[in-house]
């Protein structure tokens, strides 16, 4: 793939595209549907970002948890009767695929899912619980995709696209919607950018609120395709994507994406897979907030300093809160070693496993906390006459930590051979 995608002639403007007529006719439509997601104000963001004040739309408590839901439902809604009867089909490997299947079983309207090999069984055990069928085909999401429209196309299914239609940019519209009720004031808002369905449909609302509203986009840096689109007024495709954060993991805008993006989106940022990370598990500690990878990227612009949001009012979306719990307790873990909250330590003992006590007893004197203790494989570099053991230690910063190590360092028959708060990352 090349990369960089000429914009036809055929590009549409973003009022051809949606409206915010549009998007309240799909908050109608959306009435009984959905929840009206909570704004919840975190003075811990706003302290560390330096804002006056920021605002987390939970959408990671939304029926599917996630933004979804709100799209698929208003697109499906305006299918003919002809079509609902036939069905519709989507690919989608995680919560696209809900919001279509929960939006038939609501509808009455049988929905097929293609998703890839690689999906996760519990994804397609949540997908099969709002009754849709899963067919599993291809390798990755493209041939996933490709299957699906060839399931439309043979079966005359209406193809139910995640992101890239008027319907469902509309559907999820309705955030902006109730965000901008929720703080009329609201001076910047954070959202994440994958195709760029949610962030055109909030965008539409935004500049209809209030056109000084700034509305600005975050993207991994490993699937940061849209600040390329905007710079170069084309659509930038990526010739690989590479970030935890699979839920924005796309290569590119598409045209009806775009023609709104260019033309109601003021800024793209990227962030890191690390600051994504920090980000996570801060959204864990302080806001008390389950959140997928993709939907803390706008915290994580927030907290790293991507954007500039000194003394302003601040929304930042949580997209979506399906995460698997093992990844997302990897990646908390991650975010504290960051900031110097989690230390790894590599100990060598003199007398296993009867220092193990002495080791316990040092980490809570000092007031830390010991989250792992195991024997861990040896090397050549070990000493033959000691044990290895990895610990690791939660703190409440990197001077606790070295405290606590130092103190482990000191005990009789117990040596510290290296620790993660010295090595450059």
């Amino acid at each position: 793939m090349s990369p960089s995608s000429d914009v036809s002639d055929e590009i549409p403007t973003a009022d051809e595209v949606v409206t915010v007529e549009d998007v309240e006719a799909a908050r109608e439509r959306l009435a009984d549907v959905v929840h009206r997601t909570p704004l919840d104000g975190s003075t811990t963001f706003a302290e560390r970002s330096g804002a006056a004040a920021v605002g987390l739309k939970l959408e990671n408590v939304q029926r599917t948890g996630s933004f979804k839901i709100r799209g698929a439902y208003n697109a499906m809604a305006q299918l003919s009767a002809e079509a609902r009867e036939r069905g519709v089909v989507a690919a989608s490997a995680g919560n696209h695929a809900q919001g279509v299947a929960l939006a038939g079983g609501l509808l009455d309207i049988d929905a097929t899912i293609v998703v890839p090999e690689v999906t996760p069984a519990a994804k397609i055990d949540a997908t099969r619980g709002y009754g849709a069928e899963v067919v599993v085909e291809g390798g990755d999401y493209e041939r996933s995709y490709e299957h699906a429209l060839e399931l439309a196309d043979e079966e005359e299914l209406a193809f139910v696209h995640p992101f890239d239609d008027e319907h469902v940019i509309a559907g999820q519209g309705t955030v902006g919607l109730e965000l901008f009720e929720q703080d009329p004031d609201v001076d910047t808002v954070l959202v994440s950018i994958g195709g760029g369905g949610l962030i055109s449909g909030i965008a539409t609302a935004a500049k209809a609120h209030d056109p000084s509203i700034r509305v600005v986009g975050v993207q991994p840096e490993g699937a940061a395709h849209a600040k390329p689109s905007l710079v170069g007024d084309e659509i930038h495709v990526l010739s690989n994507v590479d970030t935890v954060a699979e839920g924005i993991a796309d290569a590119r805008l598409l045209e009806k994406t775009f023609a709104v993006v260019r033309e109601r989106v003021d800024d793209v940022v990227s962030v890191s897979d690390a600051d994504i990370a920090v980000a996570t598990a801060l959204l864990a500690e302080r806001a008390k907030t389950v959140a997928e990878a993709a939907g803390a990227a706008p915290v994580a612009a927030l907290l790293s300093g991507a954007v500039d949001v000194e003394g302003e009012r601040v929304a930042a979306v949580v997209s979506g809160g399906n995460a698997n719990l093992t990844d997302h307790a990897e990646l908390c873990r991650v975010g504290l070693e960051r900031i110097g909250r989690y230390a790894e330590a590599r100990l060598e003992l003199a007398r296993w496993p009867t220092v193990l006590g002495d080791v316990t007893d040092v980490v809570e004197e000092r007031g830390a906390e010991l989250d792992t203790l195991e024997r861990a494989r040896r090397t050549a570099a070990d000493d033959l006459n000691r044990t290895p053991v990895r610990v690791g230690v939660e703190g409440s910063g990197p001077d606790h930590l070295r405290d606590a190590l130092a103190a482990l360092d000191a005990l009789d028959g117990v040596s510290v051979v290296r620790n993660s708060l010295d090595t450059e990352t």
